[in-house]
């Protein structure tokens, strides 16, 4: 912990900031390992404040590391606690709440607002973060294992969503509450997977389904994100086709990735694939992402970014063949970038037909 703070005033000070102040949990839990409705405070000297509402106290005091804790009425009681601690710093906070953020600057004129200290600090993973992610990825294979056990012809996608959130649950991996879904997984046969984002459905599986099956679960706070595509049956030439383009596709992003190398250089490695192989309109979403405390953190996998790997980032990467009406294929790891990229995800990436 003290090494990450060390970073988050170092990134802050580089932006003419000498005091941090986090609203959201996600930055909150990085700062003081607790995640909750509170508020962080990062000093200078390195002194870290967590103030919260009493219902949070006891589990912000047992949770957090080498914190002070103090308790505040929620609302204006905790936004004038913190205003009375730092009237007078240079503070870079996370908050996005416009009124919260006026009623700030009346007594705080050096606030900025900007995730920049927080997300380069949280681009690169230590050991403690690895550690839990290669766990999550494991469990997350399990779960795709179960897939080509329980996925059957006549099943619906709610069912089957049933079944792998139960397994995550028990396991302690838990739905990553991503704002752009109303589900936890992603699973989407026959031409619902022509939609990469496909909402979970009452549509019972066919045989010849494409089955996309993508996996983005929490577990002690960090988030995992693999995809497979299973088959129910014989497929058509052209879904198999694609398929096979697809793997290739993601074996040779997989192999583009090390430290040094420019971001949109994986994904051109990709996509450039596809497209020789005459399928690059049907390829309509970036290669991948950051992953970590959110399920799309820095750095972005595509052509427009200008972000070169660095050794310990946690990435996706995740090309995709998406025909409308008729199906969908992804194939997608979780890595961490070193000098040969550790791929977290060992479930096969050849064809399992059901």
């Amino acid at each position: 912990m003290k090494e990450r703070r060390k970073n988050l005033l170092k990134f802050a000070q580089k932006i003419d900031c000498d005091t941090l102040v986090t609203f959201e949990p996600e930055n909150l839990f990085y700062m003081t390992g607790f995640w909750g409705e509170a508020i962080g405070l990062l000093e200078k000297n390195g002194k870290t404040t967590i103030i919260a509402p009493e219902l949070e106290i006891g589990r912000a005091r047992e949770e957090s590391e080498d914190c002070d804790v103090i308790t505040a009425e929620r609302g204006t009681g905790l936004i004038s606690s913190l205003i009375h601690k730092i009237k007078k710093n240079q503070v870079c906070t996370d908050c996005q709440n416009y009124s919260v953020m006026m009623s700030l600057k009346k007594s705080i004129p050096k606030i900025k607002p900007t995730l920049e200290p927080f997300y380069n600090s949280r681009i690169i993973k230590d050991e403690k973060e690895i550690k839990i992610l290669k766990k999550a990825s494991k469990i997350i294979d399990e779960m795709f294992n179960i897939c080509s056990k329980k996925m059957k012809v006549g099943q619906k996608e709610s069912e089957l969503q049933t079944i792998l959130m139960t397994y995550a649950m028990e396991q302690e991996m838990f739905d990553t509450g991503y704002k752009s879904t109303l589900n936890p997984l992603i699973i989407a046969g026959g031409p619902n997977g022509a939609l990469p984002h496909a909402q979970v459905t009452q549509r019972k599986f066919k045989k010849g389904d494409l089955v996309v099956t993508d996996l983005t679960l929490r577990y002690k706070g960090y988030v995992s994100d693999a995809t497979r595509t299973f088959a129910l049956g014989k497929i058509s030439q052209q879904a198999n086709e694609a398929y096979e383009i697809v793997k290739e596709s993601q074996k040779l992003g997989l192999k583009a990735v090390r430290p040094n190398v420019d971001c949109k250089d994986v994904d051109l490695a990709c996509r450039k694939y596809i497209e020789n192989k005459n399928y690059g309109k049907y390829f309509i979403h970036s290669t991948g992402h950051g992953i970590g405390l959110e399920v799309h953190e820095l750095p972005t996998i595509s052509y427009r970014s200008e972000t070169k790997l660095e050794k310990n980032m946690a990435i996706t990467v995740e090309p995709g063949i998406y025909i409308e009406n008729k199906f969908g294929i992804r194939i997608e790891d979780s890595l961490i970038v070193k000098e040969k990229p550790l791929v977290m995800h060992k479930f096969t990436k050849d064809l399992v037909q059901i």
